[in-house]
């Protein structure tokens, strides 16, 4: 192992501009936090404030994608969320509920389970936005169906996103930057991290088990009701489900092909929207705009830019070179603290900037402990890639810390809202910190084993 000291830091210049942004970064989080008031409109205003105050300027905040809003995940948003809407009056949200409810023999925490695994496994091989938006309507009509709180399903379904999303290139926005920069293919991903997200997941509907298996209960007449459904009967409109169906199996495609393809997520999501409300002929989309979660919408284009506001001033690199610093070039404790403090990070900011910060950070280090190296060589270097994969698991498995560190976090919140079940900052907290913790520590022994004591 090379034991070179890097020398990582550089000074930070704590103008006014660095206080007023970290000011207004702490103050809108607190608020959030508080929930006194909607963090959609605290996000607004404060995206409004990092304006006002210069600290970014009208083109960095709308076109700058290192400082901006990043318009690839808010039109993947609209558009997934436009197909979801022409999906759910067919009636196939309800066909699989009801199949997967017969499934689990009508147990609540069996379907929870099921769900949980599903919602995973979509995650890894659409993205675990597009996954939540799937399966959340089926989470809500089968809890209501059971008369059963649906907080639980909710929870579980998008804190099992993430850790899905954490096995393949296309299942998180973090890991297909890290691609891109260190570039790495899609089966580097699922040799290296797959088999751990599968330990994972096992362990995860352990502690599911521990945490809801004895609360969620369901009457024997309810039980019943389920495993005598036809989920025949829950189609409406065949051929509008057909065409919903095709189109999205071509959205899917194009998210697995895209890098092939030369396409961003968010221009295959809008293509599959457009053709989509194409196909249905309908000439009054109004009530399909309509139903977008536009508040949630908002709440990401503010956050994006109050997140790009305190990176321009460098708050988020000075504390992540803080984090290099510690190591001194030792390159296993560097990846432990890559991992430690992506983790925690990733929970209180979103990943995608984040995680825009830590790759040069990374990159630069490795320029200092093998300068005579440069390209692929550098890049993955054989040093290096432990470093790599502990960013990836840091940034992806913290996004479960709180409803703001991940983007199917806020998606999720925001349709619970919508449809009567709010979910509090502090108890999504509750539940997603222990996860985090949990799984980032089996993590740390995942790559410590695989890389540093057997080596492979």
């Amino acid at each position: 192992m090379t034991q070179e000291t890097a020398t990582v830091s550089q000074p930070l210049v704590m103008d006014t501009a660095f206080w007023v942004a970290t000011a207004i970064f702490v103050l809108a989080y607190a608020i959030i936090v508080s929930e006194k008031t909607h963090k959609a409109i605290i996000a607004v205003f404060g995206a409004a404030l990092i304006l006002i105050f210069k600290i970014l300027n009208q083109h960095e905040a709308f076109h700058i994608e290192e400082y901006g809003i990043d318009w690839n995940v808010i039109f993947l948003l609209i558009s997934m969320m436009v197909i979801i809407n022409l999906m759910r009056p067919t009636g196939i949200f309800e066909y699989i509920a009801i199949k997967s409810a017969k499934l689990g023999k009508g147990e609540p925490f069996k379907i929870l389970a099921i769900f949980a695994i599903v919602t995973a496994m979509l995650s890894a091989f659409l993205d675990n936005v597009t996954a939540v938006l799937l399966i959340i309507p089926v989470t809500l009509f089968i809890a209501d169906a059971l008369e059963v709180d649906p907080m639980p399903y909710l929870i579980s379904c998008v804190l099992a996103s993430n850790i899905g999303g954490t096995a393949t290139l296309i299942g998180d926005p973090p890991n297909i930057m890290i691609a891109s920069k260190a570039h790495l293919s899609f089966m580097d991903f699922i040799y290296h991290l797959t088999p751990l997200v599968i330990v994972l997941m096992v362990f995860y509907i352990l502690c599911i088990k521990v945490i809801w298996g004895k609360k969620l209960k369901s009457r024997e007449k309810l039980k019943k009701r389920i495993m005598e459904m036809d989920e025949r009967e829950a189609i409406k409109d065949p051929i509008m489900m057909k065409k919903s169906l095709i189109v999205l199996g071509i959205v899917i495609t194009g998210f697995v092909l895209h890098g092939k393809l030369l396409y961003q997520p968010a221009t295959i999501a809008l293509f599959g929207a457009g053709l989509l409300l194409l196909l249905s002929k309908t000439n009054e989309p109004h009530h399909i705009l309509a139903e977008i979660e536009w508040p949630t919408i908002c709440f990401f284009v503010g956050l994006f830019i109050i997140v790009g506001g305190v990176v321009k001033v460098g708050l988020i690199k000075w504390l992540s070179l803080q984090v290099l610093d510690i190591t001194q070039g030792n390159l296993f404790a560097t990846s432990m603290a890559v991992m430690w403090f992506s983790a925690f990070a990733s929970a209180i900011v979103d990943n995608i900037p984040y995680v825009a910060t830590m790759n040069p950070l990374i990159i630069d280090m490795a320029r200092q402990l093998w300068p005579h190296l440069s390209g692929i060589q550098l890049l993955q270097h054989p040093d290096l890639m432990p470093v790599w994969w502990s960013l990836a698991l840091g940034a992806c498995l913290g996004g479960n810390g709180t409803i703001i560190g991940a983007s199917a976090n806020v998606i999720v919140v925001g349709m619970a809202e919508k449809a009567g079940s709010r979910i509090s900052f502090m108890k999504f907290m509750a539940y997603g910190m222990p996860i985090m913790i949990m799984t980032v520590i089996l993590s740390t022994v995942y790559v410590w084993l695989r890389y540093y004591i057997i080596r492979f």
